[in-house]
């Protein structure tokens, strides 16, 4: 069914590649007007000559509130208004240990992960409840649910964004303002190059090898594309979604379903290792003896 944001106004940060763009695409393909928020301005304007009456590209850096205020400002003079907010900008620090933090890069990870969508909250409230409402969504990551899945400033962060968007949605959802997270698994986008320290070009390569081999990781078996998250923010964002609100979305083939064992048959099973082999034939029900 075409047509589901017809009439809507959505604002996405780090909408010109990677999730953001596959959002934006989405999103106007279902009749919606785009702020693309983003620091990348020549893929900005590409977007502006893409869509010229769906799109304006707003330069925005979520770590300056100044900017977020004027991304909203253009969402409501250019296309009057604004129903959703989708704060997806992020970048990644490097893997590494807790002894290898340091103060600058701690900030650094929380001023883009955490202050950016909480001033994004902020300044797309007024606007909404101009237009009686709307949806807010937050992209966190299974690194915020489970360690093991990111580096410790980042993973620290994404959890903050879930618990965030749980306490946003309990003080705004009385007002008419939904607001969920989405929790995206092994996503062929450039953050897993940025986190190995490549250049941003690198890094977009990069994202093809994890198309390619992410599958191996998780039960089902396709890569995690930036469409799949496009498809959860267009839940979110639209009516379909209009009795959901304080939660995440876990969007991750299933790897966060259990370990591997769980899911694939050729994995060694933990109790095999514990017990070892020979007794677990001997327990009851394993068909010995």
């Amino acid at each position: 069914m075409a047509g589901r944001l017809e009439g809507k106004v959505a604002m996405i940060t780090g909408a010109a590649s990677g999730i953001g763009l596959g959002t934006l695409e989405l999103f106007v393909s279902e009749g919606a007007k785009v702020i693309a928020a983003d620091v990348q301005d020549e893929k900005g304007a590409m977007l502006e000559r893409r869509f010229p009456d769906a799109v304006r590209y707003a330069r925005c850096d979520v770590t300056a509130e100044a900017d977020i205020v004027a991304a909203v400002a253009l969402a409501e003079s250019a296309f009057g208004g604004l129903d959703i907010q989708f704060n997806n900008a992020g970048i990644s620090d490097r893997m590494g240990a807790i002894t290898e933090v340091t103060a600058d890069g701690w900030n650094w990870i929380f001023d883009i992960l955490v202050r950016g969508p909480a001033l994004g909250m902020k300044h797309a409230v007024p606007a909404m409840l101009k237009r009686g409402g709307g949806s807010i969504i937050n992209t966190a990551s299974i690194a915020g649910l489970q360690a093991g899945w990111g580096p410790i400033a980042y993973s620290t962060a994404k959890a903050g964004v879930v618990h965030m968007s749980r306490c946003a949605a309990a003080q705004l959802s009385p007002q008419g303002i939904r607001v969920n997270a989405i929790c995206p698994g092994l996503i062929a986008t450039s953050i897993f190059g940025a986190t190995m320290g490549m250049t941003r070009d690198a890094a977009d390569q990069m994202a093809a090898l994890v198309a390619q081999n992410a599958q191996i990781a998780q039960p089902v078996k396709k890569p995690g594309l930036p469409q799949d998250i496009a498809q959860a923010a267009l839940y979110l964002a639209s009516d379909a979604s209009a009795f959901v609100t304080g939660t995440h979305l876990v969007v991750d083939g299933g790897i966060t379903v259990g370990s591997r064992h769980s899911w694939d048959p050729e994995a060694g099973s933990p109790f095999a290792a514990i017990f070892g082999e020979s007794l677990m034939q001997m327990a009851p029900g394993s068909g010995q003896g």
